[in-house]
């Protein structure tokens, strides 16, 4: 199916007299006729449900509607986008080991590497995402488990080289792993240009109504885990809490990554998304082309007005001609630039907040992404962790004002922010 017609009907083929919506599986436990059959599950020997925490048929249904969407062979849903992000990194990496990641990222996602896991003992080498190969590759170290980077940074909106960092990851027998939340499927399919591994707050524009906090992570099935198996023990190696398995051998490249997490992570941490919000962000998946089309003339619409307002001192959006990352915004997003925008206001900090304050449709949220257009200073909300210094490496200044432009009638969007500048 073509991606469209997937976004509707891809992870779930209802029979006659089934529901012709993915049903909403409201339940922690599956009933089994035999202690044999469910202990089947236990030694993963089967494939089916026992809790809900571990898998959930809405849930998966979703999952695999995903996965068909990115182009990789597994996938799971999670509780967040936080959750996501630490699984993917989690799954392969533990004390001792080390990752290099892009600078620019999302706020909490740069929390999450250089203070929360550092304390578990993994330490983040963070790079200029505009860096060389050569400036990435002096980074990796013998003990290094993966590269990570964002397709479209929040809120920096660099566009990453992504053929770039795989090949560096490669080249050193590691996985490069995308947060892939702002370009979505629709706009950007990491998998076709080296990506390993996908992630996603699906919160964002897979969702697109701001209804269901969520995540997801892809696999790619690309990655060869055996042919560096001393980098990667807990997929190559018997592991003791299933009765010895081995990943890669029962479950083969495409499946061994995601049955891993799943019943290792999923079962400790138990970061699983209730079945209602796996079914809202199906449905909310089913309209993605359409919003996402609309999201983003839209903001280059609105970019532009910006770009030619005497009160603004500058605006980023790789869909602008001249944009520092115009280029690859054209050879990885040849579709459109998602619809957030990034400006600062003539008089810094003080203007951009005198100018949110005079918003009248757009929203204050901390929230991006969504059907609605909302409006962020990071600097004082997500990324105020940051001090200043990190705040410029991650691209975030203190001017910077962060505008999710939504799918209203862009007439309207631009005459609140023309009277936001101008009153």
């Amino acid at each position: 199916m073509n991606f469209d017609t997937s976004c509707l009907h891809a992870g779930y083929k209802p029979a006659g007299g089934e529901p012709r919506n993915i049903p909403i599986i409201q339940s922690t436990t599956f009933r089994y006729e035999t202690s044999e059959d469910m202990g089947k599950l236990f030694d993963l020997e089967a494939s089916g449900y026992f809790y809900t925490r571990l898998q959930n048929p809405t849930s998966d249904a979703v999952a695999a509607r995903l996965c068909a969407l990115e182009g990789g062979t597994a996938a799971m849903l999670l509780s967040s986008g936080q959750a996501a992000n630490f699984f993917a990194i989690f799954n392969i990496a533990s004390a001792g080991d080390h990752v290099v990641s892009s600078t620019s990222i999302y706020g909490g996602t740069y929390n999450l590497f250089s203070v929360t896991m550092k304390r578990m003992g993994i330490e983040f080498t963070f790079v200029d995402p505009d860096c060389s190969e050569e400036e990435l590759a002096a980074a990796i170290r013998p003990n290094t488990k993966a590269v990570f980077g964002e397709t479209i940074a929040n809120p920096a909106l660099t566009v990453l080289d992504l053929e770039k960092f795989a090949k560096v990851a490669h080249a050193h027998g590691v996985p490069f792993i995308v947060d892939n939340t702002f370009a979505t499927p629709y706009l950007c399919r990491p998998f076709q240009w080296g990506a390993d591994i996908v992630t996603h707050s699906t919160t964002k524009y897979l969702d697109g109504h701001a209804a269901a906090v969520g995540g997801a992570i892809v696999d790619s099935g690309n990655f060869d885990w055996d042919k560096y198996s001393d980098k990667f023990p807990g997929l190559t190696t018997p592991d003791d809490s299933y009765h010895g398995v081995t990943y890669t051998k029962k479950f083969g490249l495409g499946g061994a990554y995601i049955t891993k997490a799943t019943a290792q992570l999923m079962r400790d941490f138990g970061s699983t998304p209730a079945p209602m919000n796996s079914w809202l962000l199906g449905m909310g998946m089913e309209t993605l082309p359409l919003r996402m089309d609309k999201h983003c003339s839209n903001a280059l619409q609105v970019a532009e007005f910006l770009q030619n307002h005497p009160q603004v001192a500058w605006v980023r959006y790789a869909g602008l001609p001249g944009d520092k990352y115009y280029e690859l915004g054209k050879k990885y997003l040849p579709k459109g630039c998602c619809g957030v925008v990034s400006f600062g206001v003539k008089g810094g900090r003080k203007a951009a907040e005198a100018f949110m304050a005079k918003l009248q449709l757009c929203s204050i949220a901390t929230h991006v992404a969504d059907a609605k257009t909302c409006v962020l200073h990071p600097a004082s909300a997500t990324h105020r962790q940051m001090n200043d210094q990190e705040l410029i490496a991650a691209g975030v200044g203190p001017d910077l004002i962060r505008l999710s432009v939504g799918i209203e009638d862009p007439a309207d969007l631009i005459a609140d922010v023309k009277q936001a500048l101008e009153d």
